[in-house]
């Protein structure tokens, strides 16, 4: 199958003709239909986090099961599916407690540095999907299924960025009806942090950018007002706009250290912090002490605390009903061997997300 393979870090992925196994006992083969380029796979293309090397990577995807393996039973030939990037295994601390996308057992990130090979040699599968190929196989805690009818770029997306962003404001920090709100970054993340404190009910959604492209998409996906942290300090203009208060809830959306300190700093007593953004390997954040004698929390946030296969076809459900926008976040649809432009779509700031079409439904 054809595949793009990140072999060095500040280089172009190439596209190779690579080998993957049959679905062993308990693991689904899936058919790539579409793939989103997201700013986590470009953290390991500019070298800010490591991998085995060669890997393929993509994460954010949608496809068709092909095959399944012994003992599987949720899904079947022909059944629609979004991957996620956090299969669960049903046993561990995590998985007992609801708490699958904390899942740590250590069998599923062994099974995909065995799926994948090269020129003889093994090729990493990134975050048990790999979805920059033609094909991916992942265990069946690793796919949810979708309704036939939904569009696949749409559903693609709800496979990383929307879940997270969605999730990171109606599940990780559970913004309550009303709530003064800002968001910090707003890119695929952000815009969906954006959704999803709208859909809690947030009376204010405060959009921090140094772009202004995007913060006029921010305005499209419910922000209330907008700030270009490039022309104006943005702690002293959340302030203004909240009468000197804070907000009430804020999520740094983007992965720059710096970030997670302004957005804690515009938090108001007894207030939360999200951390969203993944950042660089070895970074550190700075936070004002005493500002935690004011009971403000600062919290992470991973996979928008998702249960999968509950949260994600609620997601679906809400497309369906015109209640999300995804279609909106489908910047650029591309081919797989455009996957380097891709990435420098991204660098520009001025597309929410890149949908790479790789097969018809």
């Amino acid at each position: 199958m054809k595949a793009a393979v990140y072999q060095a870090a500040n280089q172009p992925l190439t596209i190779e003709d690579i080998d993957i196994i049959d679905p062993r006992a308990g693991e689904v083969l899936v058919r790539t239909v579409c793939s989103g380029v997201c700013h986590s796979d470009l953290h390991f293309v500019d070298g800010k986090w490591a991998l085995p090397l060669p890997t393929v990577l993509g994460h954010e995807a949608s496809g068709v099961v092909e095959a399944i393996g012994e003992g599987v039973s949720y899904v079947q030939p022909g059944d629609h599916v979004i991957m996620s990037f956090k299969p669960f295994c049903g046993t561990c601390y995590h998985c007992v407690r609801g708490e699958g996308h904390l899942c740590n057992d250590p069998s599923i990130n062994a099974a995909s540095a065995q799926r994948l090979s090269w020129k003889g040699g093994p090729v990493l599968q990134f975050a048990s999907v790999g979805s920059f190929s033609e094909m991916m196989v992942t265990s069946e805690g690793g796919v949810v299924k979708i309704p036939d009818e939904m569009p696949m770029a749409e559903a693609a997306l709800v496979g990383c960025g929307v879940m997270t962003g969605i999730g990171a404001a109606l599940y990780t920090a559970r913004v309550p009806g009303g709530a003064v709100t800002a968001v910090v970054g707003c890119g695929g993340i952000g815009l969906n942090v954006i959704q999803g404190c709208r859909l809690a009910g947030a009376s204010e959604i405060i959009a921090i950018d140094v772009v202004p492209e995007k913060l006029e998409m921010a305005k499209r996906f419910g922000a209330t007002q907008t700030i270009n942290s490039a022309e104006t300090d943005p702690i002293e203009a959340v302030q203004a706009l909240t009468g000197g208060t804070g907000v009430e809830y804020a999520f740094e959306a983007i992965g720059i250290p710096d970030c997670v300190t302004q957005a804690f700093a515009m938090t108001r007593p007894g207030g939360t912090c999200v951390v969203v953004g993944m950042h660089p390997m070895g970074s550190q954040i700075s936070i004002s002490a005493p500002d935690f004698l004011q009971e403000k929390k600062l919290i992470g946030c991973m996979y928008g605390s998702t249960r999968f296969r509950e949260h994600m076809p609620k997601l679906v459900d809400l497309f369906m009903k015109d209640r999300i926008d995804l279609s909106g976040l489908v910047s650029q649809r591309l081919a797989l061997e455009d996957v380097n432009e891709a990435f420098e779509l991204m660098k520009s700031g001025k597309v929410a997300r890149s949908v790479l079409d790789i097969s018809d439904v």
